[in-house]
């Protein structure tokens, strides 16, 4: 049986919600800690989490590099910030090893489209979850102009797309 090892977003520790997974094993990326400022309740929160045992561990190269890849796919890219990717890639780095799984404990909706793409297991903390993948498309609201790529001005017209969800067809 694969031991659980739970990643902590940023999300998780700014719901307010206590974390209290016994001794499972928990870990973050360094990303999640650059995004809290010092002083604050999620701060304390978190330093609280590092005296139970939560680690720091920064994801591999290729592990990011693939979690970009999928992002990119999914058109998630813009939505996800660089802690977020480092957390997503930390799931694979630990799903690479046969004796863990990773568990992702987020609230982010991008990060949990992203897990799915990639198969990773996500619990959310607060909110219900999604239900469905979606994939994202850069539209422009001025011309009706849609880029499967990101495109932040819109080479037609020259406004400023939108994300919007692409419609299956």
């Amino acid at each position: 049986m694969k031991k659980h090892v739970f990643i902590i977003d940023t999300s998780a520790v700014l719901s307010g919600k206590p974390i209290n997974l016994g001794n499972a094993t928990m870990v973050t990326a360094p990303g999640v800690s650059e995004e809290l400022k010092p002083g604050g309740r999620d701060y304390r929160t978190f330093q609280f989490l590092l005296e139970k045992g939560l680690s720091i561990r920064s994801p591999s190269k290729e592990s990011r590099d693939t979690i970009q890849k999928t992002a990119e796919e999914t058109g998630d890219v813009n939505r996800l910030s660089s802690a977020d990717i480092e957390i997503l890639a930390l799931a694979l780095d630990i799903n690479n090893d046969e004796d863990n799984e990773a568990i992702i404990l987020t609230d982010d909706y991008s990060i949990q489209n992203v897990a799915s793409a990639q198969n990773i297991k996500y619990q959310s903390f607060s909110q219900r979850g999604i239900i469905k993948k979606f994939k994202w498309l850069s539209r422009c609201p001025g011309c009706g102009k849609q880029f499967k790529e990101s495109v932040k001005i819109c080479p037609i017209c020259g406004t400023e797309t939108r994300l919007s969800r692409a419609h299956k067809k």
